[in-house]
């Protein structure tokens, strides 16, 4: 069971509130609205993390940023390539 909703009456420019509307889809202008601010709030929330991390231990390097983005895009090749099998045994 989801959490109960509450209406909220909020401002914002027409230009972004159509534009809004018209990528909603079928979920309507609420639930896109609604996920956008969950995702904002997760934002929030981990530059407050950062910001503690950085606190304690120093800002992230350069280098921290490469590496771990290395470590990405490898696992992420790794991935890619473990699913071709499947793909073509469809």
């Amino acid at each position: 069971m989801s959490e109960p909703t509450q209406k909220y009456s909020i401002s914002m420019p027409r230009d972004v509130a159509e534009a809004a509307r018209a990528r909603s889809g079928p979920s309507g202008l609420s639930a896109y609205v609604t996920a956008a601010v969950a995702r904002q709030i997760e934002r929030d929330n981990l530059a407050e993390l950062i910001a503690v991390a950085e606190a304690e231990h120093g800002p992230i390097t350069e280098e921290e940023i490469e590496a771990t983005r290395k470590i990405q895009r490898r696992a992420h090749a790794e991935q890619t390539a473990d699913s071709e099998p499947q793909r073509k045994a469809s």
